[in-house]
C-alpha cells in the first residue's frame, strides 16, 4: 500500500515514505476512520460537503531509514519531505491524493501541514489535512434570476481596497482559500497568516459559529464570502 500525491499538470509525484496508522476522512457532518495498517473493511459514507482527509505520521531520519515501516524506495530526508509539502501548500497546488488498495483517489489541496522535530534520530513528526478540490460552478445573473438585484448593487472590490483604517486593504474569501494562501498572496509569506487571523479574529470566529463550528480552530475554518482586513 502507498500514499501518493500527484500534482495536476507538471510536477513530480510525492510518495509518503512511511504509512500513518490511520487516515481520517470527513464527509459533511460524518466521520469515517480507515485502518491503513491492517487494511480492514472500508465503508464509504455519503455526503454533499467538501471531503477532508487528515492523519498524523512520521518522516524517519537517516539512521531509521531501514526500519521495516519505511518504504526504502520512497525514503527522503525529513527536511526535504517538509520542503516539498510546504511548497504544495504555499502554492495551493491541486494534488491527486491516492491511497493504493483503497477507494481513496480524489483531487485535493493541503489546508494544514504541521511538522515538528522529534527525538535524537532526525525524525520529523507531522499532522496534515487535505481538502477536496471541487470544481467551481459559475452562473450568470440571468441563470440565477438576480439581474435586478445586481443592477442596484455596486460591485465590491474583492482584490483589496482601502479599509479606511490603518492603511490596510480588504479581501473577500473565495472557495479553496486558506489563511496561509491569502497571506502568501497579500503579505508575501504564508507564515504571516497569524497577522490576518489576529486582525479578523472576531469576524472569523463569528462566521465559524454561523456554520455550526464551536470555533474556527484558530483560522483553519474560513468560508467564501468572508471579508477580511489585510494588515497594512
Amino acid at each position: 500500500m502507498d500514499i501518493k500525491l500527484i500534482p495536476a499538470g507538471n510536477g513530480s509525484k510525492f510518495t509518503f515514505p512511511a504509512l500513518p496508522e490511520k487516515v481520517q476522512g470527513k464527509y459533511g457532518a460524518k466521520y469515517q476512520s480507515f485502518d491503513i495498517i491492517s487494511q480492514g473493511t472500508v465503508k464509504v459514507p455519503k455526503g454533499t460537503d467538501v471531503a477532508e482527509f487528515t492523519w498524523d505520521g512520521v518522516f524517519f531520519g537517516e539512521s531509521k531509514r531501514n526500519e521495516p515501516i519505511v518504504k526504502k524506495n520512497s525514503w527522503k530526508e525529513p527536511n526535504e519531505c517538509v520542503k516539498i509539502l510546504n511548497n504544495f501548500m504555499k502554492n495551493e497546488t491541486v494534488l491527486n491524493l491516492i491511497v493504493t488498495e483503497t477507494w481513496i483517489n480524489v483531487d485535493v489541496t493541503i489546508s494544514s501541514f504541521q511538522p515538528r522535530p522529534a527525538g535524537a534520530y532526525g525524525n520529523v513528526e507531522y499532522s496534515i489535512t487535505f481538502v477536496q478540490k471541487k470544481p467551481l460552478q459559475i452562473y450568470t445573473t440571468d441563470e440565477l434570476k438576480i439581474a435586478k438585484f445586481v443592477k442596484k448593487t455596486k460591485p465590491r472590490n474583492d482584490s483589496g481596497g482601502s479599509s479606511g483604517g490603518g492603511g490596510g486593504s480588504t479581501y473577500t474569501v473565495v472557495s479553496g482559500d486558506t489563511l496561509w494562501g491569502i497571506a502568501s498572496k497579500k503579505l508575501g509569506s504564508g507564515s504571516k497568516w497569524t497577522q490576518i487571523y489576529d486582525a479578523n479574529a472576531g469576524t472569523i470566529e463569528a462566521e465559524a459559529k454561523k456554520h455550526g463550528k464551536s470555533s474556527s480552530d484558530h483560522g483553519h475554518w474560513i468560508w467564501p464570502g468572508e471579508v477580511l482586513t489585510i494588515p497594512g
